[in-house]
């Protein structure tokens, strides 16, 4: 087909469209040439709310030192121990990923993932149990990982009996930790709860959990910073891809694991699973980037968001300028690829505290550093470098360390700016696995996501509260 506009321009033209994708697809029937502009309006907000926040005189300064800090914050691995040793949880204490959240409140994936967590630490001896014991809540607590500064995958569900890593940032005197990674599949964190599920976890406690503990120590500490910087060099983004960091990690334990106290079954095993887990990286560098947001927490008049995070039925985000004060909205569902059979009606809302990679600055914010990401979760390559050149709009600057190759080594975009969310309408982009909807199911797909806007709006208006305070 003929360009219908190339007679009276001489030329074939270029057409900008934004909005509904259907005009762009009418032009493109007609051979036109058409470029695609990722605009939407803003997200309904007080003008005067705004107007007070971008007039703070606070703000530039408030958000350049946010970012110092969050681009100085070290993460070096120090230590693997027991969750009621390192973060002084007791037996009926449950951490969990995103805002706050009960029972009743709690999605498949959660619950189920609480249910197995019973099971694990011998508090119920069938499922139907477990739910019984969950939902009159005697002697059970349940807390966000955020709040004891930790972080957790989907569901996130961290019990006292768990192992967990334990990261430093001996710039800022701070600490995280994450539990161990379970790799893909049915496993806990996508709520199943199935015998093979609890074994693992049994495995994970006696054989590969001491293991790493002696490996570590033995080691010294890892700079898992360094890590995720070189990673992201070699086609990692660092929440859905994390093959090379995963790789890395191991080459640097191998020598005190393979030498560890330990019969030479159980390190065969552990290396093993290790080193067949793409994802057992994930669960460093979510501490390292907890890390990284802790360090900007704390500053008057800042609009940098600090912390990201899902429960399944929650999307909740924190500020540098607003403390410990949640903001929430209903957790949207991600749109990407399914395993087997699954489809969309399979999958349950975003869950999981892992984006706070994307608080930090990579996941979804380094697509363009790892285009095979679009595999896993759905997209294109053009999407993939889209998306992180536009992250650039909503965020106060570039990672000094994280860098991305094919933009020219240009450090990742840094630093997430409610302000500049909400004056342009572009919202964080997250790349995620997909939980399944019914408890017991696990993992269904992957794909992308963003935050509910209200998030922002409700951040703002506070933030506006304070402003020149």
């Amino acid at each position: 087909m003929t360009n219908p506009l190339r007679g009276l321009l001489g030329q074939d033209p270029v057409v900008a469209t934004a909005g509904a994708g259907m005009f762009a697809e009418a032009l493109r029937d007609q051979a036109v040439v058409v470029s695609e502009v990722d605009w939407r309006p803003p997200p309904e907000v007080s003008l005067p709310a705004l107007t007070r926040v971008l007039a703070d005189r606070r703000r530039a300064d408030a958000n350049a030192l946010a970012l110092q800090r969050m681009t100085a914050a070290g993460a070096d691995l120090v230590d693997v121990r027991p969750a009621s040793e390192a973060l002084g949880l007791e037996r009926g204490t449950f951490l969990h990923a995103g805002p706050p959240l009960d029972w009743e409140r709690a999605s498949g994936p959660m619950r189920g993932a609480l249910v197995g967590a019973m099971l694990f630490e011998g508090m119920a001896d069938t499922p139907d149990e477990a739910e019984s014991a969950l939902a009159r809540g005697d002697g059970i607590t349940l807390e966000p990982c955020h709040h004891r500064d930790a972080v957790g995958p989907m569901a996130g569900v961290v019990s006292p009996s768990m192992w967990v890593y334990e990261l430093r940032d001996e710039v800022h005197d701070h600490t995280s930790w994450c539990s161990l990674n379970e790799g893909l599949g049915k496993v806990l964190r996508y709520g199943a709860y199935g015998p093979e599920v609890i074994d693992r976890l049994h495995w994970m406690n006696t054989v590969l959990g001491p293991l790493l503990q002696q490996a570590v120590r033995a080691r010294g500490p890892v700079d898992i910073k360094a890590v995720v910087a070189q990673m992201l060099q070699m086609g990692d983004e660092g929440h859905n891809r994390n093959r090379a960091g995963s790789l890395m990690l191991l080459r640097e334990l191998l020598p005190t694991l393979v030498t560890a106290d330990g019969s030479s079954s159980d390190i065969a095993e552990a290396v093993r699973f290790s080193g067949a887990n793409e994802h057992f990286f994930l669960n460093l560098g979510m501490p390292a980037c907890k890390l990284s947001t802790m360090a900007a927490e704390g500053i008057p008049g800042s609009t940098v968001v600090t912390t990201m995070a899902r429960n399944g039925t929650d999307f909740g985000i924190r500020t540098a300028g607003t403390g410990d004060r949640w903001f929430t909205g209903p957790a949207n569902t991600p749109e990407g690829l399914f395993l087997g059979s699954y489809g969309p009606g399979d999958a349950n809302p975003d869950i999981g505290d892992s984006a706070i990679t994307e608080t930090a600055g990579i996941g979804g914010f380094a697509m363009a550093a790892a285009p095979a990401i679009v595999k896993f979760v759905g997209g294109d390559v053009p999407f993939a470098l889209r998306a992180t050149r536009t992250m650039y709009e909503i965020t106060v600057g570039e990672h000094t360390a994280y860098q991305v190759p094919i933009l020219e080594f240009r450090g990742t975009p840094t630093g997430i700016d409610v302000a500049a969310v909400v004056r342009t309408g572009i919202l964080p982009q997250i790349n995620t696995g997909m939980a399944g909807r019914v408890a017991g199911t696990g993992q269904v797909g992957a794909g992308l996501v963003n935050p509910p806007a209200q998030c922002f709006t409700a951040a703002l208006e506070a933030l506006a509260e304070q402003a020149g305070a």
